[in-house]
């Protein structure tokens, strides 16, 4: 039963972001199809934003109608319409509309505010309901949410999205004008300028992109059964026995911990019936200990902090950062990153720590690495050791450390504010949102209007020695 129950939750915890997090990995393949061309993550990047009204209206009417929003029927919901919309856009992502003398993707952009809706309010329902089961499942609920990221990305490896290759160009110049014809021939980054008859050839070599395995509507299919399949189990997880709900341990030990705190911690946790404080408090004394404000306070922060970096700053700049290393280092460092997520959580499961001290140092560690990707992407598109194996291993090597830090610390993060109270795992959530709006929000200027970032085709890079 446990592990059915683990399975259940896993399956439960993928449906969080997995239809985000396919969009992304898709866009190498919708760019080249879609009007907006590279302009589209700029507005997904807004309309993903605009779709945070769903967890403040959550966390708004918790707060002044605590009662008013029961969590199972707006998960199954929330579930639905990111099933539906999953499978509309496999049939709607490529109709355009005539908008202001030019062709958008309206629908593309409709469709996108309903799946950013489903997932940013995944974050304060998901978490709540977590609160009904044991402790030991919230691991598992993150390492469901870590392969939200996972599967769209092997998905997207398989379906080839956004490999290129490195082909020869020729341009012919003659006097009036220019012919230009493309060839097939590898090599080398190279320029050759050779002059014949009066006309001049000019050959170099331009990235192109290799047609995929399987088209979009194919993708968007696969998507929408992963999202039917956290449906099912979220179903199936309402149909279990209700003795895997939160232990009389559990709750006691919630209830002590934020006695000075919070006065109607009883009242939130939702307890069964009155409690001998005589009886129950004295070993739970030993066992666990108040949380002053002060630590509270620094776990948000934290919290906000971790989530802005690993949801908005550094997702903005990992292009920059290891295209210029050539399109082997960037899909590793994409895959594998999306890896070093459930992995982490893992770790969490069998070798927690609540010590934070311990999770602040990581939490330095990981912002480290995430320091490194940053000075790479500013110095694109000619990082350090560009050319040089070293530097491949380093960019990768630092994707995965940063996220895999990031990650262990968060999970931590919600177990510790799983045992203080439900509220405080819907707090989490919205501070989840919170500080994934703040990292976009300041990095779309620094890519998108002051263009601070430079990209780089690796197939023409000239970069000195």
């Amino acid at each position: 039963m446990a592990f059915l129950i683990h399975l259940l939750v896993c399956i439960f915890g993928t449906g969080s972001w997995v239809a985000i997090n396919g969009l992304w990995v898709e866009l190498p393949l919708l760019v080249t199809e879609l009007p907006e061309g590279w302009y589209l993550p700029s507005y997904l990047t807004v309309v993903i934003q605009l779709a945070n009204i769903g967890p403040l209206l959550v966390t708004l009417l918790h707060h002044f109608r605590p009662s008013c929003l029961p969590e199972v029927p707006v998960i199954f919901t929330v579930l639905c319409v990111g099933t539906v919309t999953c499978t509309l856009f496999a049939f709607l992502w490529n109709m355009t509309s005539w908008v202001l003398d030019s062709r958008h993707s309206i629908a593309f952009m409709v469709l996108t505010f309903f799946l950013a809706l489903v997932d940013c309010t995944s974050s304060v329902t998901f978490l709540p309901f977590m609160s009904q089961l044991p402790t030991r499942y919230l691991t598992t609920f993150f390492v469901g949410e870590g392969l939200s990221g996972l599967l769209p990305a092997l998905v997207a490896l398989a379906q080839g999205s956004g490999l290129t290759t490195c082909i020869s160009v020729n341009d012919t110049t003659p006097s009036p004008g220019t012919n230009r014809t493309v060839g097939t021939t590898q090599g080398a980054n190279s320029t050759l300028t050779t002059d014949v008859g009066g006309a001049v050839f000019t050959t170099h070599l331009e990235s192109r992109y290799l047609p995929a395995h399987f088209s979009p509507l194919v993708f968007f299919l696969l998507l929408s059964l992963m999202m039917a399949c956290c449906l099912v189990a979220f179903f199936l997880l309402q149909r279990q026995p209700r003795h895997w709900e939160t232990s009389a341990e559990d709750l006691l030990g919630s209830q002590f911990t934020l006695h000075s705190i919070q006065p109607q911690a009883k009242q939130d946790l939702a307890l069964p019936g009155p409690v001998d404080s005589s009886t129950d408090q004295g070993p739970l004394k030993k066992n666990t200990s108040p949380l002053h404000p002060a630590h509270l306070v620094f776990i948000y922060l934290l919290v906000a902090f971790v989530n802005a970096l690993t949801n908005g700053v550094l997702p903005s700049v990992q292009t920059y950062s290891c295209l210029s290393y050539g399109p082997i280092p960037y899909h590793l460092s994409a895959t594998l990153s999306s890896m070093a997520n459930p992995l982490a959580c893992f770790l969490a499961m069998f070798l927690p720590s609540r010590s934070l001290p311990l999770l602040g140092a990581l939490s330095v560690l990981g912002t480290g690495f995430g320091a490194y990707n940053m000075a790479m992407a500013v110095m694109s598109p000619c990082p350090l050791l560009q050319g040089h194996w070293g530097g491949k291993v380093l960019i990768v090597a630092s994707w995965v450390l940063f996220t895999g830090c990031l990650s262990y610390v968060k999970a931590m993060l919600g177990m510790i504010l799983r045992d203080r109270s439900r509220s405080a795992l819907l707090w989490c959530g919205a501070t989840v949102q919170l500080g994934s709006l703040v990292g976009a929000l300041l990095m779309f200027p620094l890519v998108n209007v002051l263009k601070l970032f430079s990209s780089a085709d690796f197939c023409s890079l000239q970069c000195p020695t």
